[in-house]
């Protein structure tokens, strides 16, 4: 069982910055080496949106397109987080932000489609206006 707590989410105007955080503990063993952490964002009438992942161990990293240039993922190991900085942000980018972790790595639909990830947090609510 992984939980995962999400923080970071706030209201900014476009063109702005924030960095979110997702805290992840297991029962055992390093969840961060063993499990693939994507970040996902859900607007309000629309489904949940695959926005970015890192893979174990930190090894690579993946965008979708919406995103590519102006977000990225980086860890801090000492603290089990992960975090995604978000540049440049659009009234678009309002959603709210969730992390989520799967250990598989055969994916359906690419690594960015939500069924593939079994653990989730609760999500942060990320606001941009214009």
């Amino acid at each position: 069982q992984v939980q995962l707590v999400e923080s970071g989410g706030g209201s900014v105007q476009a063109g702005g910055s924030l960095r979110l955080s997702c805290a992840a503990s297991v029962a055992s063993g390093d969840v961060y080496n063993i499990y693939y952490i994507g970040w996902f964002r859900q607007a309000p009438g629309k489904e949940r949106e695959g926005v970015a992942i890192i893979w174990p161990g930190g090894s690579d990293t993946y965008y979708a397109d919406s995103v590519k240039g102006r977000f990225s993922l980086s860890r801090d190991n000492a603290k089990n987080t992960v975090y995604l900085q978000m540049n440049t942000l659009k009234p678009e980018d309002t959603a709210m932000y969730y992390c989520a972790a799967t250990r598989g790595s055969t994916w359906f639909g690419g690594p960015l489609a939500a069924p593939n990830y079994a653990y989730w947090g609760q999500g942060t609510q990320v606001t941009v206006s214009s």
